[in-house]
């Protein structure tokens, strides 16, 4: 699911169900010690998608430990993003030669809980939301451009190190024209963006997808 929206230069692996138990390095153990069972599950799941993701590589599977703010921090030469929700998650992995960034996540195709939408969405948004919900009535745009935002977020921390507000970022969903249960997105960010060489980035491009219950999202962000 997640690989479709990815280019073939991005290894994906994801997993359904209760996801992999393989064994954590113990460096990483000093992060879960104390959670709780469904957060040690997650914790280990997407990190086994991870290190299948840097076999496909050729890397030798490493510890993924969390940075500031949780982003992972990937072994030298790769750059990634990792997602989890209730029965799914997914790894994706790169060459840093490939892509300056990028990300991804899932979340299940369902309203938000009620006041998400409007602590999340600008005012352009929403009215764009109720367009789409006309258009493609068995859709959750909401849900949707949360996950949107998500990825948005994922790919810009690692090229700036700062937070980006839910309110920084403007996302206007498009669908497929021939196959509604698929699209794009761009964000226009609504603060100074990262710098690559001498180009400043205005704004982020993204994929969507609508299947087996889950909405993903994914972006990219192409070297200058």
């Amino acid at each position: 699911m997640i690989e479709e929206l990815l280019p073939g230069t991005v290894v994906a692996v994801e997993a359904h169900g209760t996801g992999e138990t393989a064994p954590l390095f113990p460096e990483e153990e000093v992060f879960v010690a104390r959670a709780v069972a469904k957060r040690r599950r997650e914790f280990t799941a997407v990190r086994a998608c991870a290190r299948r993701a840097m076999e496909k590589l050729g890397v030798p599977p490493q510890a993924i430990l969390p940075g500031e703010r949780g982003a992972p921090r990937w072994p030298d030469g790769l750059l990634g993003s990792m997602t989890h929700c209730d029965g799914y998650c997914a790894a994706a992995l790169v060459r840093a030669t490939d892509l300056a960034s990028l990300g991804i996540d899932a979340e299940p195709h369902a309203p938000l809980p009620d006041g998400v939408l409007d602590a999340v969405a600008l005012p352009a948004e929403r009215e764009r939301l109720r367009r789409l919900a006309t258009a493609l009535p068995g859709l959750r745009g909401d849900r949707l451009l949360f996950s949107a935002k998500e990825s948005v977020y994922k790919a810009w921390y690692p090229l700036t190190g700062r937070w980006l507000d839910f309110s920084e970022a403007d996302i206007d969903i498009t669908a497929d024209p021939e196959d509604p249960a698929r699209g794009a997105f761009r964000a226009e960010l609504l603060v100074p963006g990262p710098l690559l060489g001498d180009r400043r980035v205005g704004h982020f491009e993204g994929r969507w997808t609508v299947r087996r219950g889950l909405v993903a999202t994914a972006v990219t962000v192409p070297h200058p």
